[in-house]
């Protein structure tokens, strides 16, 4: 038996073993591809190291901002607060003018809308809301000019006396007067409120 030093000996016995090769199978363990294994495909992204998400290092991806959140409550009170304004001063140039105006109605729902939309959070039952609000808002301005109206006569007592101690006399006086215009100037109050707070939201 050879004992040259650079015949192959066991492991153990002779200190000038050959090592094994960069690369080369280490006691029964194939390497990545050999031995029917498949090669280690890339992960899609192009993360490094087979990690999975396409940022840098393997970091999956931020998630999706939230989305506004909805306050329905808070979206109708600043409505009702916004129709009163609009209202008192539908009111002021219905006396005034003597006459309605019909951007003035718009107006009186656009304030609504804006208000139910923009804090709404898209809540699907607020474009009605804004609906019945912008009715009401223009209603409430007829009424605010009527006794805006009676309170400019000579010996007639204040506003807010007459608003609300012949608050039932101004109901009958504008439902006995009221016409074709007026329906008109609700639904236009009525369909700002409906198409801003969809608009908006």
């Amino acid at each position: 038996m050879s004992t040259e030093p650079w015949q192959q000996q066991q492991p153990g016995q002779n200190p000038y073993a050959q090592q094994p090769q960069p690369g080369a199978p280490q006691h029964g363990v194939p390497p990545q591809g050999g031995y029917g294994y498949p090669p280690q495909q890339p992960q899609p992204g192009g993360a490094p190291g087979g990690m999975p998400g396409g940022m840098p290092g393997g970091f999956p991806p931020p998630p999706p901002p939230a989305g506004r959140i909805s306050n329905a409550g808070l979206a109708i009170g600043a409505a009702i607060v916004l129709m009163l304004v609009g209202a008192a001063i539908y009111g002021l140039i219905l006396k005034e003018a003597e006459m309605q105006i019909g951007y003035i109605a718009v107006g009186v729902g656009a304030l609504i809308g804006l208000a139910l939309g923009k804090l709404g959070g898209g809540n699907p039952v607020l474009p009605f809301v804004g609906i019945v609000l912008g009715l009401l808002g223009v209603y409430l301005g007829q009424v605010f000019g009527v006794a805006m109206a009676f309170a400019d006569l000579p010996g007639a007592p204040g506003f807010f006396e007459i608003l609300t101690q012949h608050f039932g006399d101004i109901n009958e006086g504008l439902k006995e007067n009221l016409e074709a215009i007026d329906y008109l100037f609700y639904a236009l109050s009525g369909a700002a409120g409906f198409s801003l707070t969809k608009k908006f939201s």
